[in-house]
């Protein structure tokens, strides 16, 4: 799975890096080390202009935990992070958002923890470990989004009346991943960003074939920090090496 995540780029080189089109300066996120579920997150999603009927692409803050439009509560997202890319075709979760509403989510790098059993006086614990691309390029993250309107709000029109939400699609962890945990965010490579945002491509098979385990060889894993255990817990500092920051 993928419970927590580094984002610290700035949204101006964002834009620049995934050529967006329409971003609002106004919709400020800060940089994060420790992304957690319910947290608002930077999106790249393309939509289709109301007026214009032209397709754009865009830099959205969304919170992170898919709602599907059939749900009852918000609180539904905070169990819903992950979408297997084995199963995300299929599950009534998500295989709407699989058809029309896929994004991509930013990220220098995520967590996993491993276990490490007791020794001595020592207790069992689970060591936190960054994962990141070893040339150190943005992860393009596989998501999906969904429109979310909240039944207890009386006007359609008021701002909080709808929430947009997403999910982070996993697969089969490999190469460094693979030795910490057995899943891992599934990242969607340069060359097929246009195919995956494009909500006029809806090829069920062609859009699977995106989803491809990559390449082993380009992920290094260290242990870090075990102050990032805490959400309440953010800053650069929580990707110190294992000892520095406890």
């Amino acid at each position: 799975m993928c419970g927590r995540y580094v984002s610290t780029r700035r949204p101006q080189d964002l834009v620049d890096l995934f050529d967006v089109k329409r971003w609002d300066p106004g919709q400020a996120l800060d940089p994060s080390w420790n992304v957690a579920p319910t947290d608002n997150v930077w999106s790249v999603l393309e939509r289709v202009e109301r007026d214009t009927g032209e397709i754009t692409r865009q830099l959205r803050p969304l919170r992170w935990g898919l709602v599907p439009s059939w749900a009852k509560s918000l609180n539904v997202g905070a169990k819903m992070i992950n979408a297997r890319a084995e199963t995300v075709a299929e599950k009534p979760a998500y295989r709407r958002a699989f058809a029309k509403r896929r994004c991509l989510l930013p990220a220098d790098g995520f967590y996993e923890w491993q276990p490490v059993a007791a020794t001595g006086t020592a207790k069992a614990r689970k060591q936190p470990y960054f994962i990141s691309p070893e040339d150190g390029q943005v992860m393009a993250l596989a998501g999906l989004y969904e429109f979310w309107r909240d039944p207890a709000v009386a006007e359609d029109d008021d701002p909080v009346a709808w929430w947009t939400t997403c999910t982070i699609i996993t697969t089969e962890a490999v190469d460094a991943a693979g030795h910490i945990h057995p899943r891992m965010p599934l990242a969607i490579a340069p060359a097929d960003w246009s195919a995956w945002l494009d909500p006029g491509h809806q090829d069920s098979g062609e859009l699977r074939a995106l989803l491809a385990t990559p390449a082993a060889g380009h992920l290094d894993a260290r242990a870090v920090s075990s102050a990032v255990n805490s959400v309440r817990n953010n800053g650069p500092h929580l990707l110190d090496d294992a000892g520095e920051g406890r």
